[in-house]
C-alpha cells in the first residue's frame, strides 16, 4: 500500500477536474494543466475530493504515490502557482531584464541568455533571479538548468545557488608545507 497514493485530494473552489478515459485535466485561476494517467491507476471525484486508486498488484504501488502526487501538484500549481529564486553570488555578477528575457553576467567573457520557456515567467531583483510557473516540473527543471550555467565553487561561494540553499564551503587551500 502507499502511503501517499491513499491520501485524498482536496479541490479548492475554483479549480476544476475532468478526466477523460487515461487523460486528466486541471483548469483554475492561473491557467490550465493536463497529464496522461499511468496505466492501471484510477481516478474518482465526489463532491470536493479526489481519490487516486491502483488497480494494479502491489508492484504499482509507486506509480500510485507517484500519480497522485503529479495530480496533487497540478491542483496546487494551477490554484497557486509556483516559484523558485535563484541568488548569484559574485564579484560584477547581475541580472538585467529585456522583456521576458534575462541577461546574466556572471563571470564569463560574454552576457548569458536566459530566454524564457512557454509557462515561465522571469523576474529579477538586483541578484536574485524569480522563476515563478503553474508546472512544478517545468518550473524546477529551468532553475536547475539556470544553476547548471555557473555552478557554486566550494572556496568562495562564487555561483548560482537556490535561495536558503546551504553551501558546504572548502578550507582555502595552503601552500605546500617546506623542508627543513
Amino acid at each position: 500500500m502507499s502511503r501517499i497514493g491513499k491520501k485524498i485530494i482536496v479541490i479548492p473552489a475554483g479549480v476544476t477536474i475532468n478526466v477523460d478515459d487515461d487523460k486528466i485535466t486541471v483548469t483554475g485561476p492561473k491557467g490550465t494543466l493536463s497529464r496522461e494517467l499511468l496505466p492501471k491507476i484510477g481516478v474518482e471525484i465526489s463532491d470536493n475530493t479526489l481519490v487516486v486508486s491502483n488497480k494494479g498488484k502491489a508492484d504499482n504501488d509507486a506509480k500510485w504515490g507517484l500519480m497522485r502526487q503529479l495530480i496533487s501538484n497540478m491542483v496546487e500549481g494551477v490554484e497557486k502557482g509556483f516559484e523558485k529564486k535563484l541568488n548569484l553570488n559574485g564579484v560584477g555578477f547581475k541580472l538585467v531584464k529585456n522583456g521576458a528575457n534575462v541577461t546574466m553576467n556572471v563571470g564569463f567573457s560574454h552576457p548569458v541568455e536566459i530566454i524564457a520557456e512557454p509557462g515561465i515567467e522571469l523576474e529579477c531583483e538586483k541578484t536574485v533571479l524569480t522563476v515563478r510557473g503553474i508546472d512544478k516540473e517545468k518550473v524546477g527543471q529551468f532553475s536547475a538548468k539556470v544553476r547548471a550555467i555557473k555552478p557554486v565553487e566550494p572556496y568562495h561561494a562564487y555561483g548560482i545557488s537556490y535561495v536558503g540553499e546551504k553551501i558546504v564551503r572548502k578550507e582555502i587551500k595552503s601552500g605546500k608545507a617546506t623542508k627543513k
